[in-house]
């Protein structure tokens, strides 16, 4: 399975690359600034001061743009539902935490590789796609921005507000943010998946989730010492059950072998929290359950109002998994019912109900408590 997933990727990467040298810097319009519209931007009250995010693909909103990437996203359709068009979202319109920005009151958060003065108080998004726990986590997209390059981005950005503000208003405000981490996706599909790795050689899946885990330990720590005090982890979703792992077999079932080999990290991850609310005075670390709201989804679909679980909306071969969405593909026309928007992202309509359920779910999908209880600590 893995040398078909890399041979599969290896012909992605070339078209990419030949695809993006022919297209014009200009086609991501939009991102310069926040989109404007009556849609898009918070409008109630603010609960929080600002959300500041880190993670992958899933939430990257524009950091790999002017990176030497092939995990970008600032082309048509990416954005084809998304007020300004592609801002390099891998998404046709809303990622996960642009929900949470708005239910908490607060703008869309701008990337850090746009943000700048003023932008800057409402949160920033440093996530980046293909980035990983570990550094090394995602080197066959070339440039991309691992979690402790992240995390020295915010202490960047933390720097520029004190000299600003003064370190003890932005000690105070900082505590009352929320800071949103997604990450460990990227460390199995780019990493411990890919067979020009030797990562499967040196630990099995319960080691591998330790490693991971104890280094997102150290870095949420580091984050805390930094100021943070409200964490929302995302766990992982059902990864076996993504379009570019459906195109592996004929048979277009899940792989119950990626799902098993990633419910160590989850479980791990959990214990994590509890241990961090424990023993860090002040914190606050919440968990998104997201391996339990795909299977929910995956399984009662059609009364959420999907039709299409198993392709994606823009890809190509089988599944709409072989290759992920190239610029400007035609995608489905019905997007608000397929699940999956390329080979490994959900489509906005998902992305908007995961991010309701975290924010106003019980303890069965967020735990423990969801970002609304959260905001009000």
């Amino acid at each position: 399975m893995a040398n078909i997933f890399f041979r599969i990727i290896f012909s992605f990467l070339i078209v990419m690359l030949l695809l993006l040298l022919l297209m014009n810097d200009k086609v991501a319009l939009g991102q310069d600034g926040d989109p404007v519209g009556s849609t898009q931007g918070g409008g109630g009250r603010e609960m929080v001061p600002a959300l500041f995010i880190f993670g992958d693909s899933l939430i990257d909103n524009g950091n790999n743009n002017n990176l030497p990437s092939f995990a970008k996203a600032n082309y048509y359709p990416y954005g084809i539902d998304f007020n300004g068009g592609p801002t390099g979202r891998f998404s046709n319109g809303y990622t996960m935490v642009d929900e949470i920005a708005e239910l908490l009151g607060l703008p869309l958060i701008p990337a850090y590789s746009e943000a700048s003065g003023a932008q800057v108080l409402h949160g920033v998004n440093y996530a980046s796609a293909a980035a990983g726990i570990l550094d090394i986590t995602g080197r066959n997209f070339v440039g991309r921005i691992p979690f402790d390059q992240q995390i020295r981005n915010f202490q960047n950005t933390l720097d520029q507000v004190t000299d600003n503000l003064g370190a003890s208003d932005v000690s105070n405000a900082i505590a009352r943010c929320i800071f949103f981490v997604g990450m460990g996706s990227n460390d199995y599909l780019n990493n411990y998946l890919m067979p020009n790795y030797n990562t499967k050689n040196q630990y099995n899946a319960q080691q591998y989730a330790d490693l991971l885990v104890s280094e997102y330990s150290r870095q949420l720590t580091t984050l805390y010492n930094l100021g943070a005090r409200k964490f929302v982890l995302a766990g992982l979703g059902r990864m076996g059950c993504i379009p570019s792992i459906l195109a592996q077999n004929q048979m277009d079932r899940c792989s119950e072998e990626v799902n098993q080999l990633v419910m160590p990290f989850n479980a791990n991850v959990k214990t994590m929290i509890n241990n961090l609310n424990a023993n860090l005075p002040g914190a606050r670390f919440t968990f998104i359950d997201i391996a339990r709201m795909f299977e929910d989804l995956l399984t009662n679909y059609r009364s959420y109002g999907f039709s299409v679980i198993d392709r994606g909306c823009c890809g190509i071969g089988r599944n709409g998994g072989q290759i992920t969405c190239l610029p400007f593909q035609t995608p489905c026309a019905n997007r608000e019912e397929y699940v999956f928007w390329d080979a490994f992202h959900p489509t906005e309509a998902v992305n908007i109900m995961f991010g309701r359920k975290a924010f106003y779910g019980d303890q069965r999908v967020v735990y423990p408590m969801n970002i609304q209880q959260l905001a009000s600590f």
